[in-house]
């Protein structure tokens, strides 16, 4: 799918050539060339927030195509898992990059974790409620008398419970499996619609999904980040960072079928038609509506928009976060 990246594509250029004289990071390891030269290759680690899935398909693109070693990187990706500490790990410096929601980055500079957004490839959130067909539900509104299984301590949970009357409402914990969904028609399940619509479908049931977008909470999703020391002091590797995930997003989303080989052969639960119909569901999530912006540019409304939400459901002290410190803008 192409997008409009010559700002985007031009900043970084423009940003790589003036750290062209900074030197060299200091932890390489050296790879041999087929004419005797020794080019170094930085080593970095990339952590995810959860298995690999089809919302992390553009950081794997640039590893299975090359495009982290074009930008003299070596790249190890670290699945995640649930409650995965990633945050924690970029935190404390035990690793250089994590991929997170954008929503975490604020609540973790809440509580001085001093990390940054670099780049936001799904500008859309794929959050979504899964509903049964027949039970009538077509908006939010109409949520009453039902079974809704999501995570409560979440900010975009904590946002939909604030803002909808939920009249009749019994909210459970979510759980990975479907099962309770299927059983039971009058039940409401937390996915993604890059996924779970697909399975529940592929299981016979008739399901519709209310995106919680639409209802107003929306946080930039997949979001590459770093932590503030990082960016300060060692600009270049950043930016290369970003070069090649803006590269192997472009790529994934345009031919995805090699990246989703891999992908399935990390998490064989992720089979090539679950993927092939992510990929999909994920290209209108990329570029946000009605926007020139390129793959995972990110606007400072963006981040204010969401720090004022997580200050009026009080999971943020008013004034704690600085929106324009959230996020690295372009050079």
């Amino acid at each position: 799918m192409k997008r409009p990246v010559a700002f985007l594509a031009i900043a970084l250029a423009t940003f790589l050539a003036a750290c062209s004289q900074q030197p060299a990071n200091n932890s390489t390891t050296s790879v041999s060339g087929d004419n005797g030269a020794t080019p170094s290759l930085t080593p970095v680690t990339l952590m995810l927030n959860w298995y690999p899935e089809a919302e992390h398909g553009g950081y794997y693109a640039a590893m299975v195509h090359g495009y982290f070693e074009e930008q003299g990187l070596d790249v190890t990706i670290q699945p995640g898992r649930p409650n995965a500490p990633v945050i924690q790990q970029v935190a404390r410096g035990e690793i250089e990059f994590g991929v997170i929601n954008a929503d975490r980055i604020i609540l973790a500079r809440a509580q001085d974790a001093r990390l940054k957004g670099l780049f936001a490839p799904l500008a859309n959130s794929p959050r979504c409620l899964l509903v049964h067909a027949e039970s009538g539900i077509e908006s939010f509104e109409q949520l009453k008398d039902v079974t809704l299984m999501m995570r409560r301590e979440n900010a975009w949970a904590q946002f939909l419970i604030n803002r909808l009357p939920l009249e009749g409402v019994d909210v459970v914990p979510n759980t990975s499996s479907l099962a309770p969904f299927l059983a039971n028609k009058k039940a409401v399940k937390q996915g993604y619609i890059i996924s779970e619509p697909f399975v529940a479908k592929s299981q016979g049931a008739d399901v519709r999904t209310l995106q919680v977008a639409e209802l107003g909470f929306n946080p930039y999703t997949s979001v590459l980040m770093a932590r503030d020391e990082l960016v300060t002091q060692q600009p270049q590797l950043v930016q290369k960072m970003v070069a090649a995930s803006l590269q192997g997003w472009q790529k994934y989303l345009g031919s995805p079928a090699e990246t989703n080989q891999r992908i399935h052969e990390l998490n064989p639960e992720m089979d090539l038609e679950i993927l092939d119909y992510g990929v999909q569901a994920l290209k209108e999530h990329c570029v946000e509506h009605d926007s020139q912006n390129a793959i995972g540019a990110m606007t400072p409304d963006r981040w204010k928009t969401l720090v004022s939400q997580l200050e009026e459901l009080e999971m943020i002290t008013l004034g704690s976060v600085d929106a324009a410190e959230l996020y690295l803008s372009s050079p």
